[in-house]
């Protein structure tokens, strides 16, 4: 197993899967809390329209990711506050709308091809030494931020209405939150891929909740279970050349069915 560590690019896949996995639960427990999971589905796929934009105009297609995933989340959750339209309904139209989108801007750019696949799926390969040091710097800030503010967001994906009443700035709060999913699903979409960052957002968080801990113990289950899904998922992937997102996934669903069968009576 140690053989693949000779080569740079599985050194660079494994230390972004690795701030991937914690930070994305980390954001996977407050938004599963809130029971908005599907908003990390829906920006997955708006991320997919920066990545085709990118394609079309030749520009990064992680930093554009980011600045579409960003506009969208503040989009979606100023339509949610101040609109009051219901989640479900506002997510389902971003998915929807932004899948529809990408896919007319990739025809366009005529950029059907194994590049755009990573993207989707997520690839070992495609983890340059740029994104690493990206995907460590941006990993680190949003992981302090987490940190800072944990009970404020607890406190609001727990009573939202408790939370308003106390006085806690709320509507900023869940702007700073999306906000932050938004910028993890952009820049998981390496490893990942943006079909399949949900699953690894979500999944674990809700492994962890079949045990029945407190909050934080809940967090931190969870990101045992992601970390283990992302090496193992990783490894399986290099030893048998399958796409890295899908791997990961298909780990953590056995990892969640393990977790049904340990605690059948929850």
């Amino acid at each position: 197993m140690i053989e693949m560590f000779e080569y740079d690019f599985m050194q660079r896949a494994f230390l972004a899967g690795i701030i991937i996995s914690i930070i994305s639960t980390v954001a996977g427990s407050f938004v599963v809390l809130k029971r908005y999971s599907l908003l990390a589905d829906t920006l997955a796929h708006v991320s997919l329209v920066g990545v085709a934009i990118a394609i079309l105009f030749d520009n990064s297609p992680v930093y554009m990711a980011i600045i579409v995933s960003v506009i969208a989340a503040w989009m979606i959750e100023y339509l949610r506050s101040y609109h009051k339209i219901y989640s479900d309904s506002i997510l389902a139209i971003f998915l929807s709308g932004s899948l529809a989108l990408s896919v007319i801007i990739i025809s366009v750019a005529n950029e059907f091809n194994s590049s755009l696949f990573a993207y989707l799926f997520g690839s070992i390969l495609a983890v340059s030494s740029e994104d690493l040091i990206l995907i460590s710097i941006v990993g680190v800030f949003l992981l302090a931020i987490f940190i800072i503010f944990f009970r404020s967001f607890f406190f609001i994906a727990f009573d939202e209405e408790a939370a308003q009443t106390s006085g806690v700035l709320v509507k900023w709060l869940n702007f700073l939150l999306v906000t932050l999913v938004a910028i993890i699903i952009a820049l998981s979409i390496r490893i990942v891929g943006t079909l399949l960052i949900g699953a690894l957002m979500v999944i674990p968080v809700i492994s962890a909740l079949r045990f029945k801990k407190g909050f934080f113990d809940t967090v931190l289950i969870a990101i045992a279970i992601s970390l283990i899904s992302v090496i193992s998922g990783l490894s399986l992937s290099y030893y048998y050349s399958l796409p890295s997102g899908a791997t990961i996934v298909a780990v953590v669903l056995g990892m969640f069915i393990a977790s049904m069968l340990i605690n059948r009576r929850g």
